[in-house]
C-alpha cells in the first residue's frame, strides 16, 4: 500500500482526537479507583495532577532566600547530563565512523571490537563505569557517550559505505582534492543525512541510559526524583515527569528533522 500524504489540518484533527481519547480513557479509569479507593494515588484525578505539579514547582528553601524549584532543578540537570553525554558520544562516533568508512587499515582493526562492543548493554556496565570513573558527572557523560558511540559508529560506517560511491571518491582525487577535501566535500556532505536522522534515533535510548543511572546513583535529576516519589506512591509527580521526558523527545526530534530538511533539501521530507 502506498503511503499517501495528508492535509496539515487533518494531521492536527486525527492528533487531538487520539490524545482526547487517550485522556478521556484515563479519566473513566482513575474515576472508578477513586470511587473503589478514595485515597489511592496510583492513578491520579485533575486535582492530583494539579496538586504535583504544584509540589515540584514550588520553590524551595526560605522565604527570603528562595532556591529553585525541585523540577527545575532536576530538568537542569538531567537535560545538561544528557547534552554533555549525547554531544560527546555523536561527535566520536562520527570521528571513528567517517575514519572506518573511509579507511581500510582503520576499519580492520576497529570494526570487530565495535561490533562486540554494541551488542552489550550499556546498563549492564554501569559498574564499569562505577569503577573507572566514579559515580560524579563523569559517569553520566560516560553512560550516555558510550551507549550511543557503539551503535552509531557502526551506522555511520555503514552509511559511508553504502552511500559514498568509489566513483564520487575516483572523481574528486582526479580533479585534484586533498584526502580532507574529500572526507569533507564528498563523504562528509553526503552522509549528513543519516548522521542526523541517527541523531534523532539514539535520543530515546540515551534517555534510557541516562535516567537508569540517574535513579541508581543520582542524588537529583528526572530520573532519580521518579524513583523517589514512585516509592511514596506519589505517581502524579511521575506521570509529569514522563510527560515532560516525552514532550522533551518531541521536540528534539521535530527540531533536528527541520534541521535536515534545512541543511539537506535533497534527501526528502
Amino acid at each position: 500500500m502506498i503511503r499517501r500524504p495528508i492535509s496539515i489540518w487533518l494531521f492536527w484533527t486525527l492528533l487531538l482526537g487520539g490524545l482526547l481519547v487517550l485522556g478521556l480513557g484515563y479519566g473513566r479509569i482513575s474515576h472508578q479507583q477513586t470511587q473503589k479507593n478514595p485515597t489511592q494515588t496510583i492513578v491520579p484525578g485533575f486535582q492530583g495532577f494539579v496538586d504535583g505539579f504544584h509540589r515540584v514547582t514550588q520553590p524551595s528553601g526560605m522565604a527570603s532566600n528562595p532556591k529553585p524549584s525541585m523540577l527545575t532543578t532536576d530538568m537542569l540537570a538531567t537535560y545538561w547530563r544528557l547534552f554533555l553525554g549525547l554531544s560527546t558520544g555523536v561527535v566520536l562516533s562520527v570521528i571513528i565512523g567517517v575514519a572506518m568508512g573511509a579507511y581500510r587499515w582503520i576499519e580492520a582493526p576497529l570494526s570487530p571490537i565495535i561490533s562486540f562492543l554494541s551488542k552489550i548493554p550499556p546498563t549492564a556496565m554501569m559498574p564499569i563505569y562505577f569503577i573507572l570513573v566514579g559515580t560524579d558527572q563523569k559517569m553520566f557523560t560516560s553512560m550516555v557517550a558510550l551507549g550511543v558511540f557503539f551503535t552509531m559508529a557502526q551506522a555511520i560506517y555503514q552509511a559511508v559505505q553504502k552511500d559514498v560511491s568509489d566513483d564520487a571518491i575516483n572523481k574528486a582525487y582526479t580533479l585534484g582534492a586533498s584526502d580532507f577535501e574529500i572526507l569533507w566535500e564528498v563523504i562528509w556532505k553526503q552522509i549528513l543525512p543519516r548522521v542526523i536522522d541517527n541523531i534523532r534515533l539514539q535520543i530515546g535510548p540515551a534517555m534510557i541510559f541516562l535516567l537508569a543511572a540517574e535513579m541508581i546513583v543520582g542524588d537529583q535529576g528526572m530520573g532519580y526524583r521518579i524513583r523517589m516519589e514512585s516509592r511514596i506512591l506519589n505517581i502524579s509527580v511521575v506521570y509529569i515527569y514522563l510527560a515532560i521526558l516525552g514532550a522533551t523527545g518531541l521536540l528534539l526530534e521535530w527540531g533536528l528533522l527541520l534541521l535536515r530538511r534545512k541543511l539537506c533539501p535533497w534527501f526528502g521530507a
